[in-house]
């Protein structure tokens, strides 16, 4: 489906990013997954290798709050690869933090990562996408950009600020035909959640219509199609992959 498409996946190393670029791989794509630093990049190529040599994988560790670097880096994958059809913003951080205890700096780092990252991205990509005449931006929300959550006011604020960003850039970009789009997930069998025992997670099943967490290779089949020219006509979405939870 992404054969010969170049695709940069920040927050590729692990979780929901991982199985998006192996997913992407495995549909014929050539990959530069970003991380947090050197270790984790170089473990999540390691890992992509094993599963498949042939695969064409970079791996690169800008800090995405610094336009510079994020320019940089994508400089480097064009230079790589030829062009970039392709950009998934997942990385980010969340929060549970009441107001009361939730001091200032922390917010703001949850807005720095969570927001100043996908413009950022958003914006230095942009130039290499018209070059082409196209591409697919698709950032990562979440089910909380929609109910909100009891506690940790910074991450479904940056989630909302997510969607705003991503409806607002489709109606700007979409006459240079780049696609913008956002993936909403769930509850999700990350490593974060995989780390809960398990009568936790039954009793956070057990809210959810379909009566289970997703999966990250669920997650990853919205970001395929939306990556795809199977969504050719779809822009500014923001499609839940929640089991339908309910606030």
């Amino acid at each position: 489906m992404l054969k010969n498409q170049v695709a940069v996946i920040t927050g590729g190393t692990r979780g929901i990013g991982f199985a998006i670029a192996e997913l992407f791989a495995n549909n014929g794509a050539k990959l530069a997954i970003f991380g947090s630093r050197k270790e984790t990049v170089d473990a999540a190529l390691e890992k992509l290798s094993a599963i498949n040599a042939d695969w064409e994988v970079m791996g690169l560790y800008p800090d995405l709050t610094d336009y510079a670097a994020v320019e940089a880096a994508l400089a480097e994958v064009k230079a790589k690869y030829g062009r970039i059809d392709i950009l998934v913003n997942n990385a980010g951080i969340s929060a549970r933090e009441p107001i009361e205890a939730y001091a200032p700096d922390a917010f703001k780092n949850i807005m720095d990562l969570n927001v100043t990252a996908v413009f950022n991205g958003c914006k230095a990509v942009v130039p290499i996408m018209k070059e082409i005449g196209g591409g697919s931006i698709i950032n990562t929300s979440s089910m909380v950009a929609k109910f909100g959550q009891p506690s940790g006011v910074g991450y479904p604020t940056s989630k909302y600020a997510v969607n705003g960003m991503t409806q607002s850039l489709a109606r700007e970009l979409g006459k240079y035909n780049i696609r913008v789009n956002a993936v909403a997930p769930g509850v999700t069998r990350t490593d974060m959640v995989a780390a809960l025992p398990e009568e936790m997670v039954a009793r956070v099943a057990a809210g959810i219509p379909m009566g289970r967490v997703g999966e990250p290779e669920e997650v990853a089949n919205v970001f395929l199609f939306l990556a795809s020219d199977m969504a050719s006509y779809v822009s500014g979405a923001v499609i839940a992959v929640d089991g339908a939870t309910i606030n």
